[in-house]
């Protein structure tokens, strides 16, 4: 089975949604929605995982650049088992912005547009709502 990936907005956010697996071969259609978010400037981006089945290192290499160029902008929710098992044993859960649900994920401290707080894309170290 080939990954898809599905755009839609929600309230003010974009919410990408992820089925099957993420790998070399499948995950260009999410790097793609994720390069072109930051050059938007469009704030947040919820990635719903829950339906991802498999990631492999390319797909953390994805999610880290995400975060660099998002910071805050991106939230990952409800990441399934084999994501969360992924995220904890390779240290990510402490990184990335993890949430339970798309909804806890949209409903997150808003964020200010890319570039309008003066380029820190940081994070705010708010993990109140995170996955775990």
């Amino acid at each position: 089975m080939e990954g898809e990936v599905a755009v839609r907005q929600e309230r003010d956010a974009r919410v990408v949604a992820v089925t099957g697996p993420l790998d070399l071969d499948s995950v260009a259609p999410l790097e793609e929605v994720l390069r072109k978010a930051a050059e938007d400037g469009v704030a947040p981006v919820v990635v719903d995982l829950s339906a991802a089945t498999f990631a492999d290192s390319t797909t953390v290499n994805v999610l880290l650049q995400a975060h660099s160029a998002l910071g805050p902008a991106l939230r990952l929710a409800a990441p399934s088992a084999v994501l969360m098992r992924l995220f904890t044993l390779t240290g990510l859960d402490t990184v990335l912005p993890l949430y339970d649900s798309v909804a806890k994920a949209l409903d997150a401290e808003p964020v200010a547009p890319l570039g309008a707080d003066g380029g820190d894309r940081g994070d705010r170290g708010d993990r109140g709502d995170r996955a775990g």
